[in-house]
């Protein structure tokens, strides 16, 4: 792996210098610091994690419930988060879409807690999802529009219609391997919440969720999206604690300015691969491909909790020799069986992406680390010689 961009590197060094100086100095954090006032903040995944830490530095720090090798389209509660959960004074993800684990808890949140629907967030750009995994032609246009767009009606997807999803070959979910003891198989603790009311209720985006339902949600794949999400974070925070608004404000220039230098070093990164082809595990990179200019031609499966049948992988294995595809990535999160298969039948090189940071610790700047590798295993596999 190539070492990561400078911009992340003096990140992680200011920010060691900055916690251990009131420990040399014998001074302690400014007032502000882990303040018990901070509001208690619920983030579903760790890029959506790693911005809210960042926002929030120095003020408090949220909790994260996906995390390790984990994801979040086949994730469960175990009951402490489920507590997390109905204590939060916010709670940010991105999509029912996407989580769909927390559908039911959200219903149950007290009429005071506050939610944050990314996808609904002002200055998104968001994709359709993509036809099936061998994509048209026209799917590289990245049309993208604002979140105030008609998004096209996709339900003939074939990915999403009558797959068994007890037969895939993730069913060892990598979540069990990481911190949460006994996690999943303990009976959810959101069935002990009464509670009726649901926070939308109380705190309305003007936005339905039933508009964004044929938009792709990986929308933290694009620096300039997670600029957007980072925004709509700050001005959340802001209203709920508007003690520290300035902080969060301040926190939030920072974090933009991070943004833009990464965005920077890595389309200098990317240029001598742009227009070499590859497939992925899943459809989840469209933003990143958008972003800087990348040639995906297909994914194994639209969504990863729906095993691809003999179908779609004839389509891959096509689509691999009509392209002249260079290579393919699986992901952490899910067992490599199928993308090996596909890399012993065709020759095709493989590789790894991970668009949630299952090996990446949590906080202030997983999400730039998250980016930054993603960027870093493309160049890595098809910048390799032939």
């Amino acid at each position: 792996m190539n070492p990561l961009p400078s911009v992340l590197r003096r990140l992680l060094f200011s920010s060691s210098l900055i916690a251990a100086a009131p420990l040399a100095l014998g001074m302690t954090s400014p007032a502000f610091a882990h303040d018990h006032d901070a509001p208690n903040v619920v983030a579903s995944i760790k890029p959506v994690h790693s911005i809210a830490s960042a926002i929030m530095k120095d003020i408090g720090e949220p909790v994260l419930l996906v995390d390790g090798a984990s994801s979040p389209h086949t994730y469960s509660l175990r009951p402490s988060e489920a507590r997390a959960l109905n204590e939060a004074d916010l709670v940010i993800y991105v999509s029912h879409t996407l989580e769909g684990f927390l559908s039911k808890p959200l219903e149950s949140l007290s009429g005071d807690s506050h939610q944050l629907e990314l996808i609904s967030a002002p200055d998104l750009t968001l994709f359709d999802f993509r036809e099936g995994g061998a994509w048209d032609a026209h799917m590289h246009d990245h049309g993208g529009h604002d979140d105030h767009d008609e998004h096209a009606d996709h339900d003939d997807h074939e990915d999403h219609e009558g797959h068994d999803h007890d037969d895939h070959d993730h069913e060892e979910h990598a979540h069990e391997d990481h911190d949460h003891d006994e996690h999943g198989h303990e009976e959810h603790a959101h069935d002990e919440h009464d509670h009726d009311e649901h926070a939308h209720d109380d705190h309305d985006h003007d936005h339905d969720h039933a508009e964004h339902d044929g938009a792709d949600p990986h929308i933290w794949m694009s620096l300039e999206n997670g600029a957007a999400i980072a925004k709509a974070i700050t001005a959340e925070l802001s209203e709920i604690d508007p003690e520290h608004a300035e902080n969060y404000q301040a926190n939030l220039q920072t974090l933009l300015a991070s943004f833009a230098e990464l965005g920077n070093d890595l389309k200098a990164k990317v240029a001598p691969i742009q227009d070499k082809p590859y497939i992925v595990f899943h459809d989840a990179y469209q933003y990143l491909e958008a972003g800087f200019g990348l040639n995906a031609v297909g994914s194994i499966t639209v969504s990863p909790d729906q095993k691809p049948g003999a179908k779609r992988l004839h389509e891959i294995e096509e689509k691999i020799h009509d392209t002249g595809a260079v290579c393919i990535f699986a992901e952490p999160q899910f067992q490599p069986a199928i993308v090996e298969a596909i890399v012993s039948d065709t020759g095709i090189r493989g590789g790894t992406l991970d668009p949630v940071g299952a090996n990446i610790a949590a906080g202030p700047t997983a999400y730039q680390e998250i980016i930054a590798k993603s960027v870093d295993a493309l160049v890595d596999c098809l910048g390799k010689d032939s």
